[in-house]
């Protein structure tokens, strides 16, 4: 028993001891990491979004970073022309042909049709 005794105390010493040399080292590496952000032009939203910039983005906005892009809101944004569809299903079913393949045409394509004949006459 003295020996689990003798290494609980010793996990305990050890554990005090990183807890002392991380406490230390925060400060530094904090003051190191503000350091490098700054060099660097990252900011916390740049962290948070977890995407990072590309390299022509970050040297062009420089060691001052100052300038923040404006972005136009989602409602603001002109919004794309719908496309026309290019197959119909025999149920009057419609795909324009992007994305993936719905599961009408798939289920046709499984029985053997071809996807062609399923294409909408210009």
């Amino acid at each position: 028993m003295s020996n689990l005794i003798d290494i609980q105390s010793q996990i305990e010493k050890l554990q005090k001891q990183a807890n002392e040399i991380k406490s230390k080292d925060f400060h530094a590496t904090v003051q190191d990491i503000l350091a490098k952000m700054a060099a660097f032009g990252i900011t916390v939203k740049d962290l948070q979004s977890g995407k990072g910039k590309s390299k022509a983005g970050r040297a062009a906005k420089g060691k001052a970073g100052a300038a923040k892009s404006v972005k136009t809101p989602k409602a603001a944004r002109k919004a794309s022309n719908p496309v026309a569809p290019k197959y119909r299903g025999p149920s009057g079913e419609t795909w324009t042909g992007r994305g993936l393949t719905p599961k009408w045409l798939s289920t046709l394509i499984a029985q053997g049709r071809a996807k062609d004949s399923f294409l909408i006459a210009a």
